[in-house]
């Protein structure tokens, strides 16, 4: 007898009992191809076999402690697909807001650099978007410390025709000049773990997670090392981690005191990114 989505969900959410259900629903619902108000709308839909087959193995996987985005081999980010696989962290939502800021600032015929891409999906989604406002003639470099996220982020750069400079750097080491760089770099302390999703923990690779044992090695590193990587006025946008507005404002005043800082709140309200322009 054909199961119902509703059947399958509950079904689901039996197997995977751990997992979250948000995480079950976004799992079949994108193995669907459904969108989130078909989901929502849609529980009677009978499924085929083979689709009940494959929302089984799936929901196996996730019983196992595989993050969703890892089974699908894909993530959204601001409104684009990119492919993602163990070893490439999984774009966050709130790296959009980000995004969001940097437009504010692009102009035609920048030479823009994503440090630390992962996926790549902040160099997707700022081309993308600022080609859509006009912006052109754009130069990009993405870098990062591994080699596993380069590979992914190169085909997601194919896959969105994009042209991009790819470098395998630590920080800013070996890097050229920019207009402009973004990064959402590791930031979490060691002893927030027990704050974090398992699923993260279990599948997401610890050096673009973990920033030393007070979150900020990559900020120190990144603030003696900005002024040889940035044309003159240049700026850079960055994350950061929620308790770190006090500490990362105490560095940057004290190594970049020719900078203007400003910090920014994202939509929960929680202290989030940061900008830098070199008054020089």
């Amino acid at each position: 007898m054909p199961k119902t989505l509703k059947e399958m969900r509950i079904e689901a959410s039996e197997l995977a009992e751990e997992a979250r259900p948000e995480e079950i629903d976004f799992l079949l619902a994108e193995r669907l191809g459904m969108t989130p108000s078909e989901y929502q709308l849609k529980q009677d839909r009978e499924l085929t076999d083979d689709e009940v087959k494959q929302v089984r193995k799936d929901v196996k996987k996730l019983a196992k402690g595989v993050s969703p985005q890892y089974i699908l081999g894909y993530a959204w980010f601001l409104g684009y697909r990119l492919k993602v696989a163990r070893g490439v962290l999984i774009p966050r939502f709130e790296t959009e807001e980000l995004v969001e800021w940097a437009l504010e600032y692009l102009k035609s015929g920048s030479t823009v650099l994503d440090l630390g891409t992962g996926s790549g999906n902040i160099t997707v989604a700022l081309a993308k978007e600022a080609a859509s406002k006009g912006i052109s003639d754009l130069h990009l470099y993405a870098s990062d410390v591994k080699d596993a996220p380069l590979r992914i982020s190169e085909e997601n750069f194919l896959d969105y025709q994009l042209n991009v400079t790819t470098r395998k750097a630590n920080v800013l080491l070996g890097l050229g000049k920019f207009d402009l760089i973004i990064s959402n770099p590791p930031y979490i302390k060691p002893g927030e773990k027990n704050l974090m999703d398992q699923n993260v923990l279990a599948n997401e690779p610890e050096e673009a997670l973990f920033g030393g044992e007070d979150g900020l090695a990559f900020y120190r590193k990144f603030a003696k090392e900005v002024r040889d990587h940035l044309n003159p006025g240049g700026r850079f946008f960055m994350e950061f981690g929620f308790s770190e507005e006090d500490e990362l404002k105490a560095l940057f005043a004290e190594e970049l005191p020719d900078f203007k800082m400003e910090f920014r709140r994202d939509m929960a309200g929680k202290p989030r990114m940061l900008f830098g322009e070199w008054q020089k």
